[in-house]
């Protein structure tokens, strides 16, 4: 019996010695962030949007910008700053790579624009060599946070910003296809005359011309997508889904080819997925992430619904898929696994 609780004794201490090491590890990493603060890297037309939609989030007190321009980002934290009277009190500066260690949020928007007729993935020759600069001084200022890739194409920067930076892939996170989704719900909820925060359904795959609308997991009010419909009038489904799923598509395009850029939905798209960091809300959205064998899926990028926590991607949600869906998913995964062997 003695020896019994001589090893019990033992096995305690140990454990509790460990206990204490993870936590003072855990202390050590929160004395190292501050949950307050976010970077802003790059400061176009989508940093510069969402800089101010953080601003007036009220999510973090402390805002550094930074942006190969200097004048540039200086002069969007002045302005931004000069609207602080109106709003809660925050901290707005144009900095340098210096000021992003102890952000918990660094946001990559740098890149160059996509232009009228340019597909997303055209951009990843100009881009990826940005991405790859960006990450290499981030890198040198031992950074404890999270990276949110916001940049186009972002399945590929995300996976180049991962590989580059060593850092966990929970802590690399794209903007997906959140915005997509966004704009899915929103036509969904037109068509069917209801909010679109009560429609649940995913555009998921490459955030761009092969993503894939998952219609068989789509639900409004708790009911099929196709029921809903039905509930409303609309029984020629086929056509619809079509016309619905095209305009979700080339949403980004028709509004590129009016304005020649697009920029708000984008930095709402930002706050939302910030929020559910800063707040460790465990909200599943489908952000940019590694596979690593959902859907059969491995080393590879693209938007799978996720819950997304204070630690960045807690895991992955393998949604309902019908068989075509799947085809679907994993065509899209073989053309960024093609475009990365070819181009990264």
């Amino acid at each position: 019996m003695q020896r019994c609780f001589l090893k019990a004794s033992k096995s305690e201490t140990h454990t509790k010695r460990r206990c204490v090491e993870r936590q003072k590890d855990q202390e050590e990493i929160s004395m190292a962030i501050n949950s307050r603060k976010v970077a802003m890297v790059g400061c176009g037309f989508v940093g510069s949007s969402s800089a101010f939609a953080l601003m007036q989030s009220k999510l973090f007190s402390e805002m550094v910008l930074i942006d190969a321009d200097q004048n540039r980002a200086e002069g969007e934290a002045l302005d931004i700053s000069h609207g602080m009277a109106f709003a809660s009190p925050m901290k707005i500066y144009a900095g340098t790579y210096d000021d992003v260690s102890d952000a918990a949020i660094i946001v990559i928007t740098a890149g160059a624009n996509q232009k009228p007729e340019e597909t997303r993935l055209d951009l990843i020759q100009k881009n990826a060599k940005i991405m790859r600069s960006i990450v290499g001084e981030i890198k040198k200022r031992d950074f404890e946070g999270i990276l949110l890739i916001v940049s186009n194409p972002v399945d590929i920067l995300t996976y180049i910003a991962l590989k580059e930076s060593g850092y966990p892939a929970n802590r690399v996170i794209g903007s997906g296809t959140v915005l997509d989704t966004g704009r899915f719900r929103y036509e969904l909820g037109e068509h069917l005359d209801v909010d679109s925060r009560s429609v649940h359904a995913y555009i998921i795959g490459e955030h761009g011309d092969s993503e894939l609308a998952a219609w068989s997991d789509a639900r409004v009010g708790g009911l099929k997508i196709s029921d809903f419909c039905e509930l409303r009038g609309h029984f020629n489904h086929e056509d619809s889904m079509k016309r619905i799923f095209d305009h979700v598509k080339n949403s980004a395009y028709e509004i590129i080819s009016k304005k020649h850029a697009t920029y708000y939905g984008i930095a709402m798209a930002v706050v939302r997925i910030c929020s559910a960091i800063v707040r460790d809300e465990k909200s599943i959205m489908p952000v940019s992430s590694l596979m690593t064998g959902e859907y059969g899926l491995y080393d590879v990028v693209l938007s799978i619904p996720a819950v997304v926590d204070a630690n960045g991607i807690e895991t992955v949600v393998p949604i309902e898929l019908s068989e075509s869906e799947l085809l679907a998913l994993k065509k899209s995964a073989d053309i960024l696994k093609d475009i990365l062997k070819d181009n990264v």
